[in-house]
């Protein structure tokens, strides 16, 4: 079982990024995923999740509005599309997968990827 994020790196305030999470070693139909992201110091934050059967999206309220997930399962790839972003904004991003929706508690999720590096400048 693995996924891997890939897309963070360094923007301006006000830019988009778009991250993805590819799984591999299960079925990623089965499975909700969720995006967390973690910044020093502090706790690992759900900022999105995605249910398996409808692809319904859940949001945050500190990014609702400014961050899109969306899956392709054809494709065994979650995005997470974020636009205007806050410096606040800045945080290790990882996504996680599991059976329960909606869940924002990293304990509600069964694999996790390694992370992916987002810094947003003023």
């Amino acid at each position: 079982v693995q996924l891997v994020e890939s897309g963070g790196g360094l923007v301006q305030a006000g830019g988009s990024l778009r991250l993805s999470c590819a799984a591999s070693g299960f079925t990623l139909e089965n499975y909700a995923i969720g995006w967390f992201r973690q910044a020093p110091g502090k706790e690992r934050e759900g900022v999105a999740c995605i249910s398996s059967s409808d692809s319904s999206p859940y949001y945050s309220d500190s990014v609702k509005g400014r961050f899109t997930i969306s899956r392709d399962n054809a494709k065994r790839t979650v995005y997470l599309q974020m636009n205007n972003l806050k410096p606040e904004d800045t945080a290790v991003y990882y996504c996680a997968a599991g059976h329960l929706y909606p869940a924002a508690l990293a304990g509600q999720y069964e694999y996790w990827g390694q992370g992916t590096q987002v810094t947003v400048s003023s």
